[in-house]
């Protein structure tokens, strides 16, 4: 949302108190008091310290550094950053692994990344692009809306009215000439949300439309034999609650069963108490339909869905952080293991996305791909890892602002 870019803004209840109150003339709204922020540390270390960097094969991430180039350079704030990087890149053979190591470890270096309370590993976990069924029409087989944005879903960026906000956004909506939050799911789906003409496609299942709102991107496949891909477009400002976690402490899973997979399998076994387990999770995610990217371009090629940084996001070789920490488009080297395993994953990675659920400097959510294999190995991850910034030769490294 992960959504795929995915931002989730927590403790929206207080601040948009805060912000109605400002807007009503009313007295000054109370003065926020953050809690001590995680900040990253970024540490000078060498590519001989990078666990596997001699094993990776490089080459398979050149695309995904290509393509997250053209969008770097292409902004204002971040082009003379990466234009002499980015240059240099043209002149790389994309085939020759040893060619594309020597790039990076000629204009490079690497830092570790810890965090200010002394922490050096954190929290990996996947998530993956999904395949759904569904139909432009609504009926029995395919009754569950995907939603466009609503018209009276507001945005109200808090740093207009207070700087040292900086950053915070809240969602909300107006009641008479109130703000007020914005409708919890339970309520959207009672049709409570101004969702009139927003449906892009109905989907065969709640579930599937529900773990696509956690992911923040997929695929539907179209009664018509089309297929239309989808992606995050806004959210309504609720807190994510993870179901799992509700399961877990009901004491109906245990830890280990808590996988999406493992949720799906109790919503069969429990169809009538489905709907209000959903329901848990007051956050909703809103998309919009992606169109398909030109023929023959490097974005075909990736094929993936696209990230915050509005690149496709390559198999293996992309990751959802916290942009507060580390800065979207650049490479990392990410050492964890696989789903439920003690074997490496050890391999180059790119920022190029953000997910709601992704706060801390040493906080990644790995992109497996598409389908249900990728589903499988997304749904089980739960794993530690440690991060290696790439940061470009000379260039001032990134102020972190903190995790909350």
């Amino acid at each position: 949302m992960h959504t795929t870019a995915r931002p989730i803004v927590r403790g929206a209840e207080a601040l948009l108190v805060a912000v109605a109150l400002s807007l009503a003339g009313c007295v000054p709204p109370p003065a926020v008091t953050p809690q001590a922020p995680v900040r990253a540390v970024f540490t000078p270390a060498t590519y001989a310290a990078l666990p596997g960097w001699r094993d990776d094969l490089i080459a398979t991430a050149w695309p995904a550094f290509r393509v997250g180039c053209k969008a770097l350079v292409a902004r204002a704030r971040t082009q003379a950053l990466w234009q002499r990087a980015c240059a240099a890149a043209e002149d790389v053979d994309a085939n020759d692994t040893q060619a594309v190591r020597r790039f990076f470890e000629q204009n490079f270096t690497p830092y570790r990344i810890t965090g200010s309370d002394g922490s050096d590993r954190g929290l990996v976990t996947g998530y993956y692009e999904p395949l759904l069924h569904g139909s432009h029409t609504r009926s029995i087989e395919y009754p569950q809306p995907l939603y466009a944005t609503p018209d009276d879903l507001l945005i109200v960026d808090l740093a207009d009215l207070y700087p040292e906000l900086k950053g915070r956004r809240v969602r909300g909506r107006l009641d008479g000439r109130r703000v007020v939050p914005y409708w919890p799911r339970a309520d959207i789906d009672a049709g409570k949300a101004d969702t009139d003409g927003k449906a892009l496609v109905y989907v065969s299942s709640a579930v599937d439309a529900f773990f696509l709102q956690i992911q923040g991107s997929g695929r539907v496949a179209l009664d018509d034999g089309s297929t239309m891909r989808v992606g995050y477009a806004d959210q309504n400002g609720q807190p994510f609650r993870s179901v799992a976690r509700v399961l877990i402490d009901r004491g109906e899973l245990t830890i280990e069963q808590a996988s999406m997979q493992g949720i799906r399998e109790w919503g069969r076994e429990h169809p009538e108490q489905l709907p209000a387990l959903l329901d848990e999770n007051p956050s909703y995610v809103f998309f919009r339909e992606v169109p398909p990217p030109a023929p023959g371009s490097i974005e075909a090629a990736i094929d993936g869905p696209i990230g915050s940084l509005g690149v496709p996001l390559l198999a293996g070789r992309a990751i959802a952080v916290d942009p507060r920490s580390i800065p979207l488009g650049a490479p990392v080297f990410l050492a964890t293991t696989q789903p439920l395993s003690d074997a490496p994953l050890q391999r180059l990675v790119m920022a190029q996305d953000t997910g709601g659920a992704i706060r801390g400097p040493i906080r990644a959510d790995f992109f497996w791909g598409f389908g249900d294999d990728a589903g499988r190995k997304a749904g089980k991850m739960r794993e530690q890892g440690a991060m290696w910034l790439l940061w470009p030769d000379g260039a001032p490294l990134p102020n972190s602002t903190g995790a909350s």
